[in-house]
């Protein structure tokens, strides 16, 4: 349209069309308004196709809306900052609820869209809209809110409210509802309290708020494959009568399959002018395979496993003659029930930077049977002079009754959770310097693999726990390793 204006127009007149049809589009599509009121905004296409989503969002063709994108790729600025501003523009009437993992953060949030409100530019786009204190073209009685929290458009029904996940949304409706990045970080998505909590608050309180034909926007990173959208997004599948979303999920690399409204080919990058293919890789070397799938990728569970990937093993048929040091790592059981955990008892020996894990004992046991088995692996090894013994359930007992027979026998108070262990000794099975025997040797292997690829998913954790337990005793150095003396004899480095 502005291309076909007459040449001969005069200049003031056809800047003044080209105003006029600028405001117009401004008007009418999320990416142009976006565009007028931040002019320095760089649009690739992938802000484009989620402008396009929110578009259908607002004109009701969709009423449920989950985007997934790697962090700083644009997807807050438009759905958290842009977006609401632009409904409040179009429909000064709306009732707005915007959340986010904390209230300061939503607060922040609830702030830059007045700021975007107040601005000059947004004001030529919607001229009839303005908040109590500023912009406002009639005289405001003083009864429209303002604050932090919450602002009311004046003269009109419409409110924007921010509140942390799990704050105070009650007393109020929405016609429509964002949530922002539920989880801070992988702590919390990991917690299954912090899932559960997060949940509750979303059936409890924030669905409740709903009006009839109101819209919602989720934008989060797929931190766990339980959290809120993986929940969502599992009950619409199991059951064809639950809501059911359109989901825009833009990883960093294209994979397949693709995201029918993606343009990529598998393997190009989301946004190259700002974030490169060489860059991408390097953010991937430098955060871990794990980390990347799930914050990037979008992929909070991959197939090859969670936290320890199948393919990082290494496998050895013939082990090494002459180990720097070999240990025995041991978890133990609370109880002896047919449905309480395993006690695991492993081998482990070290040649320079690589460790071979060379035998395992697994059952479920009473106290006097895991004292056998002690004694058992200790006589079968009678070089593993350091053992490891995790300090609770039986393990005191264990070392209580073994200290006077067998040496070297060292509780261990282990620091932090076992996913953080599990995270601390992930580099190195991924980096190949951790081995298995063979399957064709030990059988049991498979199950240690499919125990430790699951994990923390996985129904039993004891050969992990002893895994990590050896790992990180050879991460630590020497002079910082909080933990017993040996009961007797002494643990010398060979």
């Amino acid at each position: 349209m502005v291309a076909s204006l007459p040449k001969t127009l005069p200049p003031k007149i056809a800047d003044s069309l080209r105003k006029s049809f600028e405001l117009e589009k401004a008007r009418r599509r999320l990416v142009d308004f976006t565009l007028y009121t931040m002019p320095e905004y760089e649009v690739n296409w992938h802000h484009e196709r989620l402008c396009e989503a929110l578009d259908k969002l607002v004109s009701g063709d969709i009423k449920r809306l989950m985007v997934f994108m790697p962090p700083r790729n644009g997807k807050s600025e438009l759905g958290s900052r842009r977006f609401p501003a632009y409904v409040l523009g179009k429909d000064p009437d709306a009732q707005i609820i915007a959340t986010s993992y904390s209230a300061d953060l939503a607060s922040r949030m609830n702030r830059d869209v007045q700021r975007i409100i107040d601005s000059p530019e947004y004001q030529e786009v919607f001229p009839e809209v303005g908040l109590n204190g500023s912009n406002v073209r009639t005289i405001a009685n003083g009864s429209y809110l303002r604050n932090s929290d919450i602002f009311e458009i004046v003269n009109h029904k419409g409110v924007y409210k921010s509140s942390g996940i799990g704050g105070g949304i009650t007393g109020m409706g929405m016609t429509y509802g964002i949530i922002d990045d539920p989880f801070k970080n992988r702590k919390e998505a990991e917690s299954q309290t912090m899932r559960n909590a997060v949940w509750d608050w979303y059936a409890s309180t924030f669905y409740t708020r709903l009006e009839k034909d109101a819209r919602v926007l989720i934008i989060l990173t797929r931190w766990h494959e339980d959290d809120l959208a993986g929940r969502l997004l599992k009950q619409a599948q199991e059951d064809p009568e639950a809501e059911q979303w359109t989901v825009i999920n833009y990883p960093a690399i294209a994979e397949d399959p693709i995201d029918q409204s993606d343009p990529r080919e598998e393997g190009e990058p989301l946004w190259p002018a700002k974030y490169s293919l060489d860059d991408l890789k390097k953010i991937k070397k430098a955060v871990g395979t794990y980390e990347w799938s799930a914050l990037y990728q979008q992929r909070p569970s991959p197939s090859e496993g969670n936290i320890l990937n199948r393919g990082w093993w290494k496998y050895y048929k013939v082990k090494p003659t002459d180990f720097d040091e070999l240990i025995q790592s041991w978890d133990c059981a609370f109880k002896d029930n047919d449905d309480s955990d395993f006690v695991v008892g492993q081998v482990w020996g070290r040649k320079g930077a690589d460790k071979y894990l060379l035998d395992q004992v697994k059952d479920r046991m009473d106290l006097p049977a895991t004292i056998n088995a002690v004694r058992s692996l200790t006589a079968k090894w009678p070089r593993a002079t350091t053992k490891l013994i995790e300090d609770k359930a039986n393990g005191p007992a264990v070392i209580q009754m073994l200290k006077h027979e067998v040496s070297g026998m060292i509780a261990v108070n282990p620091q932090g959770g076992k996913v953080a262990r599990a995270y601390a000794a992930s580099p190195e099975v991924e980096a190949g310097n951790v081995y298995l025997p063979d399957p064709s040797i030990a059988p049991w292997v498979h199950d240690f693999v499919d125990e430790t690829a699951a994990f923390p998913n996985s129904t039993n954790d004891d050969a992990t726990d002893c895994f990590t337990q050896a790992i990180i005793h050879w991460q630590t150095p020497r002079e910082f390793k909080h933990v017993a003396k040996p009961t007797i004899g002494s643990v010398r480095r060979r």
